[in-house]
C-alpha cells in the first residue's frame, strides 16, 4: 500500500517528476513527460504496479527514514537512514536533461557498515505492461513496446533477477559512494550516452543554486517562500514553458471516492497564477516563456479558447479509466485525461488578461501579438460574460452565473482599461471597456449580492456560498473594508468552515456538483481567507490563518490540493500548484510586498493596481 500523501517528496527535472516516498520507495514516475504513462504506479495501486526502493536491506516495507531534507534551495533531496551498524545517506534528483531522462541515487555511506537493498520493479503503462528484462554489458535494460529503460550502477554492483523484479544488495561503509541510474528513451533509438552520476549532481546543484539567486524576495517566510517557488519551478514544462496544476493523477478528494482527477495539464488559470507567483520573486524568464507558450495554445477563434491544454498546447485531453489500478487507498477510479477541458469558465479570460498585465508592468519586451490576443479574448468576453458556466470549480452539473466568473469578468475589463490608459499608443478604445466593466459591476452587485445575509453568493439567485467571493477585495473589485466585503467574509468563515479550514463550497447540495461524497478543506480557499482577513485590518487573524496554514505541509515543505482536518492529513493531488500559489501570495501580502501575486495590491478606491504599478509611479 502507498504510504501517506505528505510522506512523498518530489524530484524531477523541468519535464517529468517522481514521488519519493519516506520509506526510501519511488512509487510515482512518469516517463518522458509529466503527461506520458508512469513506469512506477505503485501510488495508485500497489508495488506489483511498479516501485524502485532503496533502504537498508533489514528494513520492513513499512519502515521509514531517519530524517530527510531537500539540499538548500534545490530540488536535490538526501534520506538518512540511521542503523545500529551506521549511517548512510541516500541523495535522489533528477538532472535537467540534455536528451533523455535519468534518475540518479547515490548511495553513500557517512558511518559505520550498512547494506542496503535496491528493488526495482518496472511497469509500463501505468503499471499495467511487465517489461522483457534482460542484461547487455553488464547492465540491465527493460524494453515493452515504445519504451526502453536502463538501470545501471557506477561502480558497478551484482544485481539479479527474480519474481519480476530486480535486486541489488550493497555494503557502503564510510566514505563510500555508489551511484544508481535509470534513463530511459524510446525503444527503437539507440541507447543514450550513459551519465556520471556524480558530475550530475554536482551540476544539479549548479543549476538549482543558479537559478534560486535570481530570487528577489527577502522578508520574512522567506525559506517558506522559497521551497514553495521551487516547487512551483518544477512544475514548468521546459521545452514549451507550459505548467501543471501538478504532476499526479486521481489522488482523491476523499478516501475511498470518486473525486479522483488528472491534474497533469496546464490549466490557463493555474498557470498564470503561477506566472504571478514566479514573477512576484522576480523570476522572469519563466513569464516569457509562459506568454510564448499562451500565444502558441490560444491561436485561432476566441470562442475555441480552453481552460485547459496539453504541455506542448494539446487541445485533445480524453478522460480515460484505468481499471487495472485499485486507485489511492482504494479510491477508484484512477482517470487519465480530463473531460472538463470541455467547459466553458469565463473566469479564466480575466486571469488571463490580468496576467499579461502583470508581465507587461513586469517589464517583458512588449509583444505586439499579446496585445492582439488580449483585444480578441476581450471582444469574445464583452459578447459572452452575461452567459451561465461551470465556473472556476469545473462544476459537472448545470451551468450557472457564478459571481466568480463575473467578478473575473470585470477584472478582464478594468485590467484592459488600465493598459490603454497607461500606453496610450496601443489600439484599443478604453470607453468601450469602461462601459464593459461598469455593466458588469453593476449587475454583480444587483444579483450576485444578498443583502439580508449581507454576502455575496456562489451564483445568481443562489443560498450557497463560496469561497472564491474572498478574493473580491484582493482583484480590486470592492475595497476591503466594504460593508459587503466585511459581511461575506463572516458568511463564507460560518458556513464553510472545516473545523477550522475552509471548504471551497458545500457539497451537501448535490445540484451543484452532481458528484456523490464529500470532500476535505480546500487549502487555496484559506489563504484566500487569510489574504481577506489581512486587507480588511485583521492582520492578527490573517498571520495566525498563516502560520497554521503553514504547519500542514508536509517535512519537506510540500503540500497537497486539501487537507482533512478530523483524520490529520494530506488529499488531493500532489503537490499542487494552487496551494503553493496561495502560499507564496499570503507570505507577500503579509510582508506589505507590493508585488502579491498576481492579483496586485489593493489601491486607491479599492481597485487593484497590477503588481509593479507602484515602482513605476515613482
Amino acid at each position: 500500500m502507498a504510504q501517506l500523501i505528505e510522506d512523498y517528496a518530489l524530484i524531477g527535472d523541468l519535464q517529468t517528476a517522481a514521488l519519493v516516498g519516506s520509506n526510501g520507495s519511488i512509487d510515482w514516475l512518469c516517463l518522458p513527460r509529466f503527461d506520458s504513462a508512469a513506469c512506477f504506479a505503485a501510488l495508485l495501486g500497489d508495488e506489483e504496479n511498479g516501485h524502485w526502493r532503496i533502504a537498508p536491506v533489514d528494513a520492513e516495507d513499512r519502515a521509514v527514514c531517519s530524517r530527510r531534507s531537500y539540499r538548500g534551495d534545490t530540488l536535490v533531496l538526501d534520506t538518512y537512514w540511521e542503523t545500529p551498524t551506521g549511517t548512510v545517506r541516500v541523495t535522489d534528483f533528477m538532472p535537467q536533461r540534455d536528451e533523455t531522462p535519468d534518475v540518479v541515487r547515490v548511495v553513500e555511506g557517512l558511518s559505520g557498515e550498512v547494506t542496503m537493498r535496491s528493488r526495482i520493479r518496472l511497469r509500463f503503462d501505468y503499471g499495467h505492461v511487465v517489461p522483457w528484462m534482460r542484461r547487455v554489458d553488464g547492465h540491465r535494460v527493460a524494453v515493452a513496446g515504445p519504451d526502453s529503460v536502463w538501470l545501471r550502477s557506477e561502480p558497478k554492483v551484482t544485481s539479479h533477477s527474480e519474481e519480476f523484479h530486480t535486486d541489488a544488495d550493497v555494503t557502503v561503509s564510510a566514505g563510500q559512494r555508489i551511484g544508481f541510474v535509470l534513463t530511459w528513451h524510446p525503444s527503437h533509438e539507440p541507447r543514450p550516452e550513459p551519465i556520471d552520476p556524480f558530475e550530475a549532481l554536482e551540476h544539479s546543484l549548479e543549476d538549482w543554486a543558479e537559478w534560486a539567486a535570481q530570487c528577489t524576495y527577502d522578508g520574512p517566510y522567506r525559506e517558506e517562500v522559497m521551497r514553495s517557488l521551487i516547487t512551483l519551478k518544477a512544475l514548468t514544462y521546459a521545452p514549451t514553458g507550459g505548467i501543471v496544476a501538478a504532476p499526479t493523477t486521481s489522488l482523491p478528494e476523499e478516501l475511498g471516492g470518486v473525486r479522483n482527477w488528472d491534474y497533469r495539464f496546464c490549466w490557463l488559470r493555474d498557470s498564470t497564477l503561477t506566472l504571478g507567483a514566479l514573477l512576484s520573486a522576480g523570476f522572469v524568464d519563466e513569464a516569457e516563456a509562459w506568454r510564448d507558450w499562451l500565444l502558441r495554445a490560444v491561436a485561432g477563434d476566441p470562442a475555441d479558447l480552453q481552460i485547459m491544454y496539453g504541455l506542448a498546447g494539446e487541445r485533445r485531453l480524453p478522460e480515460t479509466e484505468l481499471p487495472w489500478l485499485s486507485g489511492y487507498e482504494g479510491s477508484a477510479p484512477v482517470r487519465t485525461g480530463n473531460e472538463a477541458v470541455r467547459q466553458l469558465q469565463l473566469d479564466v479570460y480575466g486571469e488571463v488578461i490580468d496576467s499579461l498585465s502583470l508581465a507587461r508592468a513586469a517589464g517583458l519586451a512588449p509583444q505586439k501579438n499579446a496585445w492582439e490576443l488580449q483585444l480578441k479574448l476581450m471582444e469574445f468576453l464583452e459578447a459572452n460574460w452575461q452567459r451561465p458556466d461551470e465556473g472556476l470549480w469545473e462544476m459537472r452539473g448545470p451551468r450557472r452565473h457564478f459571481v466568480h466568473s463575473k467578478v473575473m469578468a470585470w477584472v478582464a475589463a478594468d485590467r484592459t482599461v488600465r493598459t490603454l490608459e497607461e500606453h496610450p499608443e496601443l489600439d484599443g478604445d478604453p470607453e468601450r471597456w469602461r462601459r464593459m466593466r461598469d455593466a458588469v459591476h453593476q449587475e454583480v452587485l444587483e444579483k450576485g449580492y444578498d443583502p439580508e445575509r449581507n454576502t455575496f453568493t456562489q451564483s445568481y439567485g443562489s443560498h450557497d456560498l463560496d469561497a472564491a467571493t474572498l478574493l473580491i477585495p484582493r482583484f480590486g473589485f470592492l475595497p476591503p473594508d466594504d460593508p459587503r466585503v466585511v459581511g461575506t467574509i463572516a458568511a463564507v468563515r460560518a458556513e464553510l468552515d472545516g473545523d477550522g479550514l475552509l471548504r471551497r463550497y458545500s457539497t451537501e447540495n448535490k445540484s451543484v456538483d452532481e458528484l456523490p461524497g464529500d470532500e476535505g478543506s480546500f487549502l487555496v480557499c484559506s489563504f484566500w481567507l487569510a489574504d481577506a482577513l489581512h486587507l480588511a485590518g485583521r492582520t492578527d487573524e490573517a498571520r495566525a490563518m498563516f502560520d497554521q496554514l503553514l504547519g500542514y505541509r508536509n517535512d519537506v515543505g510540500l503540500l497537497a490540493e486539501e487537507y482533512d482536518k478530523a483524520a490529520g492529513r494530506q488529499l488531493g493531488n500532489f503537490p499542487q500548484a494552487f496551494s503553493h500559489i496561495g502560499l507564496v501570495g499570503t507570505a507577500l501580502l503579509l510582508s506589505g510586498d507590493q508585488r502579491a501575486g498576481a492579483a496586485g495590491s489593493v489601491g486607491e478606491a479599492g481597485t487593484a493596481a497590477p503588481a509593479g504599478a507602484a515602482e513605476r509611479a515613482e
